[in-house]
């Protein structure tokens, strides 16, 4: 189900953001939801490429490894 957010935009934003949308013949509301997810994805997730160049390196998995173990048993310091 779709849900309703009220968000605020400077008179600046909201006629960058709307020129782009109607250049794009798309409606503001799913320029911004576009907008987001796209940045989300590329900011939160790995690529399955990359991802698989991750799972390859073997010395950087047994570090992954060995640095979780030590995390979940609360082992090491908090270095800041």
């Amino acid at each position: 189900m779709s849900k309703v957010i009220t968000l605020r935009l400077s008179e600046d934003e909201y006629k960058e953001i709307s020129t782009i949308a109607k250049i794009e013949h798309r409606p503001i509301s799913n320029f911004i939801t576009s907008a987001v997810l796209r940045e989300v994805e590329a900011s939160y997730f790995v690529d399955p490429i990359e991802m698989a160049q991750i799972r390859s390196d073997k010395k950087l998995m047994g570090k992954l490894k060995t640095g979780h173990s030590h995390a979940k048993n609360k082992n090491g310091k908090l270095v800041g």
